[in-house]
């Protein structure tokens, strides 16, 4: 048996495939919209790999703003990082800001 990465469930999306991997998505998706520059972003990624790792009935997407400004700009990202969840193709929530582990899983609870 073969340890998985917590990171490899971890979807990265584009500007291209961002309708495939998130809108169309049989399942909620918690989207991250983050930048290699940005210091909560990192301090955030760890907890997103975690969770993604534990949670089967969520999908973790990661949108990096600097390659994706389509998508970036298409749902007003102003802020990084900011977190959407996504059922049925909706916007359901926003959190901006970076949060603790317990305050990302309240978020998906609350809106998935």
């Amino acid at each position: 048996m073969t340890d998985e990465s917590p990171a490899s469930r971890v979807i990265h999306a584009s500007d291209a495939n961002f309708d495939e991997e998130v809108l169309r998505a049989s399942q909620p998706a918690l989207v991250d919209f983050w930048a290699p520059w940005c210091g909560p972003c990192k301090a955030v990624a760890p907890l997103l790999d975690e969770i993604s790792a534990e949670r089967d009935d969520v999908l973790v997407v990661k949108v990096n703003v600097d390659d994706c400004p389509q998508t970036a700009q298409r749902f007003g990202i102003r802020a990084i990082p900011t977190m959407l969840l996504f059922k049925n193709g909706e916007k359901v929530g926003t959190k901006i800001g970076a949060a603790g582990k317990s305050d990302l899983l309240a978020f998906v609870a609350e809106h998935a």
